[in-house]
């Protein structure tokens, strides 16, 4: 990857460290003492800068509060037991940033700003990084459409910005899920296989309504016939019947999730049987009335592995068999995939990048 980058750094004069309890972190509260800004205008990005953490001002009518052209990234840092700083597959991330950014009508960015930039950030806040497993440093680039004025168009002007923030895991404990028979995260030919801040805000009713029910998250189904399961949450889901693994293939509607692509490639290598095809509701429901349907788990960045308790779909619940740790697909995978990215187990595959 080309990553080099000479880059103005502007330290903080006060670091907020000693005011972080990384003891008892909530994810996504907490942010480090810089951030990295780069703006684009004219038909070109500017050179890109490491400031102190701070607002960003922006005109009312900026084309983002309005046209809502945003896109993100999640992506974490991990320091192993040498202190050494690791980034897990920052490639793909870079990839899909710029997927989205096409999808959306923003400019792409170069993989110097990127993740050259994302290297500076990180080494300039590298003592944010803890070690040890579940502690790693969550990374959040993004870019909006800053240029003023109402007419519905593509801007033509951008802010492109890291920010930093140490975490836990997101989830504790197993969730329960409803299956989506009425709402939809995405359709074909729209922007679900992008990371659109978008996405995000049209999941939040139905989700909301779902936890109300006393669900934590909700399965969407298709938006055409909702009969094929796509994603939990703001997950990939995956689907364990008998020794067998099922996730959906990704589409438009499915984002190409990191996390979702190295626990297929994980559990390949672990002699784990997949298959990557459409998944019905009615084969899911049926594995759980037959007793087949052993596992359903989350995938993410974020939460990594997140396990399903039980679902409900219409008005039935279905409650998924008790499973000892050492025999549960979610857990091996999860301890495997947070094993390479702490640098606790050889990388066969050739994912961790060191900042």
């Amino acid at each position: 990857m080309n990553t080099s980058l000479d880059i103005k750094i502007t330290k903080t004069a006060t670091s907020k460290i000693e005011q972080c309890d990384f003891d008892n972190l909530k994810f996504g509260a907490q942010f480090t003492d810089h951030m990295l800004v780069c703006e684009y205008e004219n038909g070109r990005w500017s050179e890109p800068e490491i400031k102190p953490y701070a607002p960003v001002t922006l005109d009312p009518s900026a084309r983002i509060f309005h046209y809502g052209q945003a896109i993100f990234e999640g992506m974490k840092a991990y320091k192993d037991e040498q202190n050494q700083v690791w980034l897990f597959r920052p490639d793909e991330n870079f990839r899909r940033f710029n997927k989205s950014a096409v999808r959306l009508a923003m400019p792409e960015i170069s993989e110097e700003i990127f993740i050259g930039g994302l290297k500076a950030l990180v080494r300039t806040d590298e003592q944010w990084v803890k070690k040890g497993l579940g502690n790693s440093l969550y990374i959040r680039p993004f870019m909006i459409a800053t240029q003023s004025g109402v007419i519905a168009s593509p801007s033509e002007k951008f802010l492109f910005c890291i920010i930093l923030s140490p975490a836990k895991s997101y989830y504790s404990g197993k969730i329960k899920v409803k299956i989506a028979d009425y709402y939809s995260r995405a359709a074909n030919g729209g922007i679900g296989a992008a990371k659109a801040a978008g996405n995000y805000a049209a999941q939040f009713y139905p989700t909301r309504l779902a936890q109300e029910e006393g669900y934590n998250q909700v399965i969407w189904t298709d938006d055409a016939t909702h009969t094929k399961l796509e994603e939990a949450g703001t997950m990939n889901v995956f689907f364990r019947i008998d020794d067998t693994l099922h996730t959906a293939p990704v589409s438009d509607r499915i984002l190409d999730g990191v996390t979702r692509k190295s626990l297929i490639d994980l559990a390949k290598h672990l002699g784990i049987n997949v298959k990557v095809e459409p998944v019905e509701v009615e084969r899911i429901l049926e594995a759980a009335k037959n007793g087949s349907l052993k596992e359903i788990f989350g995938a993410g960045t974020a939460a990594v592995i997140n396990q399903v308790e039980g679902f409900a779909y219409k008005n039935d619940y279905y409650q998924l068999p008790e499973m000892a740790d050492e025999d549960a697909f979610a857990l091996q995978l999860k301890e495997g995939l947070t094993r390479i990215q702490n640098k606790l187990s050889d990388d066969v595959f050739g994912w961790t990048v060191q900042v």
